[in-house]
Formats: C-alpha cells, sequence, structure tokens
C-alpha cells in the first residue's frame, strides 16, 4: 500500500500549531537569594587546574602554574595569508565548510577534533606560534586610526575608554562622537581602548565572523582592545561566552584562573569585577606576543595587562553566549506546561486544600506524611510533562534567536554575479532598465549560504526567517522573515536540504510550473539564492 505523502506545509503546521504563544517567554534574571531557601552544600568543590599548551617555550612572570604536557611542540607555525586564505574560501561551494576551514586555520596546528573533545568547555589553551604574521590583516592600529576619522564612532556605543589602577576599573567616557583627538590623548594618557563590533567598521572581521558562525551555530562576535605599555585596562572577572584572544601586535601578560566553584563552571551570566584576593593563584600565566592565540571557557577569571615596553592590540572572538540545555529548557518546559494543561485534566486538577499547611519552607522539617505525598505527586506530573514537549518547536525558535544574532553574508564575487546583489538594473535615458529576471525551468539555483534561512511555523503560519537583511551592528534591525505561502513550503524545503547542491527550478517539489517559478522569483528577489549563471534581464 502507497504511503500518504503529506505536505511540508502540512506538517509544520500539525506540530507547531499549539506551542507558539507559550514559546515566547522572556529570559528571566537569575533569582535574588531569598531568606529562607532549601541551601546548596556550602562545599565548593575546585576544579582540576590545567591548561593546554602548543608550544616549544613558555613564559612565565611568577611561579609556574601546573599546566598539561603540550600536544604539539612546533616553532614557528607557518599558514596562509588572511586575505589569500579568504579569496580560496570563496571559491569553496559549501559555506558549512567554508567556516570548517576558517576554523580550523584559527586555531592551526591544533586540530578541531581534538581542540572540541579536550578544551572546548572544558580548560584554558595557548597556541604558540612565533610567527608575528600570522593573524596580519585581520585589524591593526592603523585601522582604529582610520576608523576613527572616517567614520562615525561614539563613545559608549562604539569605544569604550577604561583604565584599572590601584585596583580600581574605570569608564572615562564622555559624551558625543569619539574623535581622534580626544582619543589618542586618552590613550597617552594611559587609558585602554576597547572598539565594539568592530565588524561594522572592518569588512575584513565582518567577512571573519560571518563564516566562523556557521561553525558554531551560534553567533560570533568580537571585540578589539588597544591597550597602552605599562598600563592595565580591565579588572579580573569571568565571562559568559567561549573565548579566542587573538594577538594581533605587541604583546600582553595574561593570567587566567580557574572557576572559584562548580557553581561558576559555564556560568549563565559574566561576573562582577574581582579584587585580586578573591581569585586565587592563576593556573596559567604568559605573554602573548603577535601571532599566538588563547582560548579560555566562559566561567574562566582573566585578567590582561601591558608590559613596560610595548602596547598591545589584540582581538576577542566570541561565541556561545545563552546556547546551553537549560536556555533551549527555558523554551521548551512552559510550553510543554501549556501543551499539558490543554490536554490532560491531571494538570488541571486543584491543589489540596490545605496544602500551605504542610508544604513550603517554614514546614520543611515537619514529620507529616502530607509532605511525601504532595512530592511524589508533583515529581510524577513532571515526569508526565516530558511527554508534551515538542521539542523541535523550541528548537526552532531558538534557531530564529540564531538567525536574529547572525551576521548578514558577505557576497563573493561569483555570488554577487548570480543574484540579485549583481542585477543591471539601473534608471537610465529617462526610465527603468532591466529589472526583469528571466528565471526559467531549467535555471539552476541553490541558496546563498547553507545555514542562511529556516521554516519556522507561528500559529497557522509558516514563515521563513533568513540573516540576509541582518545589520552589522548586533540587534540593530528586527528580526527578519516572510509568510511563505503552502504551495510553496515543499519547494522551500528541498532548497534547505539541497544545499549548497544547485538544483534546477522545474525540480522544486510544487504542484505547477507556475508555482516552481513564483517562489524561485521571490527567493532571487529577497537575494536568499543565487543562479548557477549569470541571468538575463530585460
Amino acid at each position: 500500500m502507497e504511503k500518504t505523502r503529506v505536505s511540508a506545509f502540512a506538517l509544520y503546521r500539525t506540530v507547531l500549531e499549539k506551542d507558539q504563544s507559550s514559546l515566547k517567554v522572556a529570559h528571566k534574571k537569575k533569582r535574588p537569594k531569598e531568606n529562607a531557601q532549601i541551601s546548596k552544600s556550602s562545599k565548593k568543590t575546585k576544579r582540576k587546574q590545567t591548561s593546554t599548551v602548543v608550544s616549544d617555550v613558555e613564559e612565565k612572570t611568577a611561579k609556574p602554574a601546573p599546566v598539561a604536557h603540550p600536544l604539539v611542540s612546533r616553532k614557528g607555525v607557518e599558514g596562509p595569508a588572511l586575505d589569500t586564505l579568504l579569496v580560496d574560501l570563496a571559491r569553496i561551494q559549501s559555506s558549512r565548510e567554508r567556516a570548517n576551514r576558517l576554523f580550523d586555520w584559527l586555531i592551526h596546528p591544533v586540530p578541531a577534533q581534538s581542540f572540541f573533545r579536550e578544551m572546548w568547555e572544558k580548560k584554558p589553551a595557548l597556541i604558540r606560534r612565533h610567527n608575528p604574521e600570522y593573524y596580519k590583516g585581520l585589524f591593526s592600529t592603523t585601522e582604529i586610526d582610520r576608523i576613527l576619522r572616517e567614520d562615525d564612532v561614539q563613545f559608549g556605543v562604539n569605544l569604550d575608554v577604561t583604565s584599572y589602577t590601584n585596583g580600581q576599573r574605570e569608564t572615562h567616557n564622555p559624551p558625543g562622537r569619539a574623535l581622534p583627538f580626544a582619543v589618542w590623548d586618552f590613550y597617552k594618557r594611559g587609558c585602554s581602548l576597547r572598539i565594539l563590533n568592530p565588524q561594522s567598521f572592518s569588512s575584513t572581521v565582518w567577512n571573519v565572523l560571518s563564516i566562523l558562525q556557521e561553525r558554531f551555530g551560534s553567533m560570533a562576535g568580537a571585540n578589539v582592545y588597544l591597550t597602552p605599555p605599562g598600563t592595565q585596562g580591565f579588572a579580573p572577572h569571568y565571562d559568559d561566552i567561549e573565548a579566542f584572544v587573538i594577538q594581533l601586535e605587541g604583546k600582553k601578560h595574561w593570567r587566567v584562573y580557574n572557576p572559584r566553584s562548580e557553581d561558576e563552571v559555564l556560568p549563565v551570566l559574566s561576573s562582577p569585577n574581582f579584587s585580586q584576593s578573591e581569585i586565587g593563584k592563576p593556573i596559567l600565566e604568559v605573554v602573548l606576543e603577535a601571532g599566538d592565540l588563547l582560548y579560555f571557557p566562559r566561567g574562566f577569571i582573566h585578567q590582561g595587562d601591558c608590559l613596560p615596553d610595548d602596547h598591545s592590540l589584540h582581538i576577542t572572538i566570541s561565541s556561545y553566549q545563552k546556547n546551553s540545555w537549560g536556555d533551549l529548557l527555558h523554551k521548551l518546559v512552559p510550553a510543554a506546561l501549556e501543551m499539558a494543561m490543554e490536554e490532560d485534566v491531571e494538570f488541571r486538577k486543584g491543589l489540596p486544600l490545605d496544602y500551605l499547611t504542610y508544604m513550603g519552607v517554614q514546614n520543611s522539617d515537619k514529620e507529616d506524611p502530607r509532605r511525601a505525598q504532595f512530592t511524589e505527586h508533583l515529581l510524577g506530573l513532571m515526569k508526565k510533562l516530558t511527554s508534551y514537549a515538542p521539542v523541535d518547536a523550541a528548537v526552532d525558535q531558538k534557531a530564529k534567536e540564531f538567525l536574529h544574532d547572525c551576521l548578514p553574508p558577505v557576497h563573493t564575487a561569483e555570488e554577487k554575479a548570480c543574484s540579485v546583489q549583481g542585477a543591471p538594473s539601473r534608471w537610465e535615458g529617462g526610465q527603468a532598465w532591466e529589472v526583469k529576471a528571466h528565471i526559467k525551468a531549467q535555471t539552476k539555483i541553490r541558496l546563498i549560504r547553507d545555514g542562511i534561512a529556516r521554516l519556522c511555523s507561528e500559529g497557522d503560519v509558516v514563515f521563513l526567517h533568513h540573516t540576509v537583511d541582518n545589520s552589522r551592528v548586533y540587534h540593530k534591525e528586527e528580526p527578519k522573515c516572510f509568510e511563505i505561502n503552502p504551495e510553496h513550503t515543499d519547494g522551500v524545503e528541498f532548497l534547505i536540504r539541497s544545499s549548497p547542491k544547485f538544483v534546477s527550478v522545474g525540480s522544486l517539489p510544487c504542484d505547477t510550473i507556475e508555482d516552481k517559478l513564483s517562489l524561485a522569483e521571490l527567493l532571487f528577489e529577497k537575494g536568499l539564492v543565487q543562479t548557477s549563471e549569470a541571468l538575463l534581464f530585460s
């Protein structure tokens, strides 16, 4: 017997129609501790003090901390120049493969498989290269000067002026535009400069981050730090991101410390500033030189200061903020509970009339059999709740957040020539020319990036969420999406699953040739697809 075919539109509508309102629950901040609550053990478990060094020389400015044996010993690590690498990556058809290759270059000579198995979210790693040119072209102090002169850089928005002296961390941002006269005066007086969202000013940083975000499946961000000789700009602290510190110019002395307790391992939020007495001894102390990389997971306390004889310029590339199992459960559990209450009367039955007399912290030391019965029943409901969990719908909500966080793609020359970006439409001789793209059944198309779009349902409607029109500044634009007609849903899903292969418009699983052509024209107009060859226009 032949299996009945269900359209993608029907599938999205059926699976997701009940839970969209409950999935719009905002993240709550960590609740302050109450006077009366079930206490955790006061014993704080220390994590094993290890880090990984890929180096043949480990400089120490203080007593060496325990360090794992090196994975690799190599001097003068070579690699392709960044501009050459980006040109080569543009020739790779799969944007996911581009991301893999770029990440491999970022952490070379450590194999990516080893990195994610042994270091990712676990311990710091130092990669020494003895090659100051390795990251050349990513960013420079000359570029900071150009940006200050040519772009609208605002204190507190695009640039922070900071200092850390005698245990006191201060921000010195005046109001208004950050002009070179004021900025370089702050620097001469010993203040550090932090460039926020450098990708909004640097096309190279934009390109690198827009590629890497597909490797992480999470937003890739960056800040640039310029520190004068003999100074420190920031107090010891930990962050809520995975950090890749890339030394671009000069040198910087870094100290990295274990999380102070298990409660601070892979934290949800960044820490306040710590005093030196609160953080103990470093597990890794090193002077980074140009071409070196230092990785540390979220929760590892760190501080960096400049040596007296040289300035420091580094860029920190970050990812995995709010991308934990708990963040997914933030979306899943409220949706599951709403569905359970709609469909199961056990979740709608009233609480016992007298439960306040024997439950709660003030009654926690009572020996009352009703307490055990109450708890057992509640745990049973929680176990039953898992059967209502709309896992795919919750994942789609995380995916929508990721697409909103993403940078827009940096188009290669080929992508421009074969997409709406390269359309020759113009005003000439008193009229508009070449505004019609000639797309035919034999025209071959594909998504312009593997992970650029995702189908998600909201009630009875299916939307295509995408990154094409995002801003280079984080969340400057609202999330980008548009409604997909039921007759087009199968075709969009087919394109997403086929990426990065080109497929003919005639092969799209739509009912009529008119539907196939209208879908291809819509996606071309929106900038989501490119053709295998440049189109003719009229």
